[in-house]
């Protein structure tokens, strides 16, 4: 299956400038944190292209370096925006016990220093050395069983044991936070995100997982699946690495297909697309040795680098139309299904699976056998389709209690503005009218899901220093999948809002009796609905707590804040 280009890869057997661990171990060592951020700083001495910054801190109490790099020395992406360079963000470690990235992109960047590789005039590059640092610190040998090498590395979770590539929304750690300053600095318009893969067993040392391109969206997404992608797929075919989309499918068996991963806004490359920014998550197979997994990892970025360079007018020029394409759609999607009457077919390499009877429990196992590998036609589900979409307010407003939404919404570069004196302002409101909390930890949440709302019109007062924050920006859809409650990686989702779940005060049902009475008798249309519940409903009409509550929710007693949601929409001629 491996089939090196030796004039490709001379960096492997003679290094000009410093050496990396992997190198000196002989592709079996993946770079400490130390021994990574030294490095870099070492090249930072060899070459005025390439400059460091500090920017950020992690939850272990380490700082972020980025690595800049452009031929004509500057480090600063407003400069390269202004030359029209095509920027590239290179994510590496964010699972530290999948290196294979941290390592590809030290050999890359030493060797653009030593000159053995040449980066286009209208490219440049960003490079998180380490997002991970937490969890390269807490370093061993045991955590990835199905993994083949190398022999020490990080692991999973960060210092805060969270999953960072589910934490680009919420950003519950100082990692994601530091990201979210760095990503939009940087602004690339193509992010790559460096993992590993678990699953199944096939040839492809290199698969890849992009940004789902319906759900990117606009001129970008079909250029992404209709140009870019299969380029890819073919030059690092020529390049003696043959790819397959990133695999996903059960028991072994492609012959039904499988579907495209769905990367919701908490996956790095679903927090790309909502601005815009095309993602990729080289997933390299965890059973093919480290050293090739390096080396395919290396081949795919020199060649996602020269793809930018041949493509970056059409790709930037597709950015700048989908976002003010954007600004201007009056609806927006929020969710999104796989749609099984389209599909890619692609050519699959892999290994037949076969059953045999397992040493360890005496029953029937999955095994691949290598000695049967084989190549057949199957059906890859790429195709996504909008499942709900929302109409798109004039502007959202947000009271200034819920800061830690609104420092969310700031650090993500969305325009705000406070309000300058008290107000009541006819809103649109939604009450949450139904919602599931998920009976297990996840992330540090109970994620809420299934979620259901009613709207209305209502009048709301607002005070001095609270948020209006207009839609008519490039964040727009950002904020829309964030403010929207029924997205599905909504703050709301996220459980930022919980508070308003819980009624805050209740009644003594034998003093709310002599109230209710008078309400219902000063209020005959209540009382009306509240005989023809009665009527409709047998096990109501038995249940006197069940009619109290009836009469205490239609009343002015009953606390107006509860389920109701506190983001309000402005519309359209209000």
């Amino acid at each position: 299956m491996r089939r090196l280009l030796p004039l490709m890869f001379p960096l492997f057997a003679v290094a000009q400038g410093p050496q990396t661990p992997f190198e000196r171990s002989g592709g079996t060592q993946t770079a400490t944190y130390s021994e990574c951020i030294a490095f870099y700083q070492q090249l930072d001495k060899l070459s005025p292209a390439l400059s460091i910054r500090v920017m950020g801190m992690s939850d272990a109490g380490y700082p972020y370096h980025l690595v800049l790099y452009s031929n004509d020395g500057t480090a600063d992406p407003a400069i390269w925006h202004r030359k029209h360079k095509a920027v590239i963000l290179i994510n590496n470690g964010i699972h530290p016990g999948e290196p294979d990235g941290i390592d590809a992109s030290m050999l890359l960047l030493r060797d653009l220093v030593a000159g053995k590789v040449k980066l286009p005039d209208n490219v440049a590059l960003a490079v998180i050395p380490l997002y991970n640092i937490g969890g390269a610190l807490n370093r061993g040998s045991f955590s990835r069983v199905n993994q083949n090498g190398p022999v020490a590395y990080g692991f999973r979770g960060n210092a805060q044991n969270l999953d960072l590539n589910r934490d680009f929304t919420k950003s519950d750690s100082r990692n994601a936070r530091s990201f979210a300053a760095i990503f939009h600095w940087v602004d690339p318009v193509l992010q790559i995100d460096n993992h590993v893969s678990d699953g199944a067993d096939y040839q492809y040392t290199m698969t890849l997982l992009a940004t789902q391109w319906n759900k990117l969206g606009g001129e970008l997404g079909t250029y992404l699946h209709d140009v870019f992608q299969p380029e890819l797929f073919a030059i690092m075919e020529k390049r003696g690495w043959p790819m397959t989309p990133y695999v996903d499918f059960e028991e072994g068996n492609p012959d039904r297909g499988w579907e495209g991963f769905y990367d919701e806004p908490r996956y790095s490359s679903g927090y790309a697309a909502l601005f815009h920014t095309m993602a990729f998550m080289p997933e390299t197979h965890m059973l093919k040795p480290f050293n090739d997994r390096v080396r395919s990892t290396y081949a795919l970025l020199q060649t996602m680098i020269g793809s930018v360079s041949a493509h970056a007018d059409e790709l930037l020029a597709h950015r700048a139309h989908d976002i003010a394409a954007d600004r201007d759609s009056a609806r927006l999607p929020l969710d999104w299904k796989v749609d099984t009457t389209r599909w890619d077919e692609l050519n699959f390499r892999g290994y037949l699976a076969v059953e045999k009877t397992s040493g360890v429990t005496g029953l029937p196992r999955l095994s691949y056998d290598h000695r049967q590998p084989y190549e057949k036609k199957v059906r890859f589900y790429d195709c996504f389709a909008s499942d709900a979409a929302v109409s798109v307010p004039e502007a959202y407003l947000i009271p200034q209690g819920w800061n830690d939404v609104i420092e969310l919404l700031q650090l993500n570069g969305v325009r705000m503005r406070r309000l300058g004196a008290d107000s009541t302002v006819d809103v649109e409101v939604y009450h949450i009218a139904g919602y599931t909390s998920g009976g297990r930890a996840y992330e540090k949440h109970h994620k809420n899901t299934a979620i259901r709302v009613t709207a209305s019109r209502d009048t709301v007062r607002l005070r001095r220093g609270d948020y209006l924050i207009p839609t008519d920006q490039d964040a727009r859809r950002f904020l829309v999948e964030m403010l929207e409650p029924t997205g599905e990686d909504s703050y709301f989702a996220w459980n930022f809002f919980d508070a308003i779940l819980q009624q805050k005060e209740g009644y003594s049902a034998y003093r709310w009796e002599d109230v209710a009475e008078q309400w219902l008798t000063d209020h005959p249309a209540l009382r009306e609905e509240l005989e023809a519940k009665r009527k409709a409903d047998p096990a109501f009409a038995k249940d006197a707590r069940q009619q109290l509550n009836f009469v205490y929710r239609h009343s002015p007693y009953y606390e107006p804040e509860h389920m109701r949601y506190p983001v309000y929409r402005i519309t359209k001629g209000r």
